[in-house]
């Protein structure tokens, strides 16, 4: 019986050491929340608040991030689309020049290509090509012939012959 006894002792120190364990922390938590409970009820509804404004946030972030790509792009797309139109009006400003220059090059080429003609003519004649390059220079820099056959009818004998 003794041993019945001391069982049902061990047992009931058992159960009252488990009662006393949740004695013991719900006595310290009701000391915890009756000193802090202002404070921790605050601090729970400022986590409540931060969350919602967070979750809130965050999908606009990535739309904003999502509209920013597509601006982002579409600026992309157009200064390349400018830049594009930059190089060709520069590439035909450059082709416009290089006709020119062509043209320019051509004019003095056929030039020259005149006066071998005109040297050759005048060595086949007989005469000093020199003196018929500086008269065709002069011609060049004096008024028309009409007025050359006013001022001085021997020399424009001598251009024509």
């Amino acid at each position: 019986m003794e041993a019945e006894s001391d069982a049902a002792n061990i047992k009931s120190e058992e159960a009252n050491l488990e009662n006393q364990d949740l004695r013991f922390l719900q006595a310290t938590v009701s000391a915890f929340l009756s000193e802090n409970g202002w404070y921790l009820l605050i601090l729970g509804v400022g986590v409540y608040l931060l969350i919602q404004h967070l979750s809130k946030k965050r999908p606009n972030q990535d739309q904003n991030s999502t509209s920013s790509a597509s601006q982002d792009a579409m600026s992309v797309v157009r200064r390349q689309e400018a830049l594009e139109a930059s190089r060709r009006k520069m590439q035909a400003e450059l082709d416009a020049k290089a006709a020119e220059f062509k043209e320019k090059q051509q004019r003095v080429e056929e030039e020259k290509r005149r006066q071998k003609i005109e040297m050759w003519e005048s060595i086949q004649e007989g005469k000093s090509y020199k003196g018929n390059v500086k008269l065709a220079q002069e011609e060049e820099e004096e008024p028309a012939h009409g007025d050359l056959a006013e001022e001085d009818p021997q020399r424009v004998d001598e251009v024509k012959g």
